[in-house]
């Protein structure tokens, strides 16, 4: 283990989501809802962030993962949630204040928005998926969400390890 590793003021704990954007969410669900058997736990809608999403589901209790089945709700506008069919991977992270100040130190890049509650109601913040010569650590062209664990997802995956 390197050192920084001994010094990580907080852990990954495991997937929380995965969230997959296109033209059409009703396209989407044909796949993920009526051929896999996801089911559709709720929707979201934020003309801010430009996007009508339908949330989705596999798994149970604190190992549900999250598949967001996400469409523009103007696809002439940014963000543009479409053009990368894989928008985001969502990580459950056991202390989002720690790894957001502790990634920052070590030059890790985060799009703008800060934390804030995501739709799923968890806090949430993004690592951005470019690097810059400020901030030369990031998602190498993916989109990462940190996603705030609740203390029930914290024991049952501290009860894995």
């Amino acid at each position: 283990m390197s050192s920084q590793t001994n010094q990580r003021p907080f852990k990954v704990l495991g997937i929380q989501q995965i969230a997959i954007g296109g033209t059409s969410k009703d396209q989407m669900k044909k796949l993920w809802v009526d051929m896999l058997g996801l089911e559709v736990t709720g929707t979201f809608q934020s003309e801010r962030e430009n996007v009508d999403e339908d949330i989705c589901a596999m798994g149970s209790g604190p190992f549900k993962v999250e598949v967001d089945l996400m469409q523009p709700m103007d696809p002439d506008k940014k963000p543009a949630v479409h053009t990368t069919p894989l928008n985001h991977v969502g990580l459950w992270i056991d202390d989002l204040l720690a790894a957001v100040a502790w990634l920052s130190a070590q030059g890790v890049r985060f799009a703008p928005g800060g934390i804030r509650q995501g739709a799923a109601g968890f806090d949430i913040c993004f690592l951005h998926p470019k690097a810059n010569e400020e901030f030369p650590i990031a998602g190498e062209g993916v989109l990462i969400e940190l996603v705030q664990a609740p203390p029930e997802v914290i024991r049952a995956f501290t009860a894995l390890a």
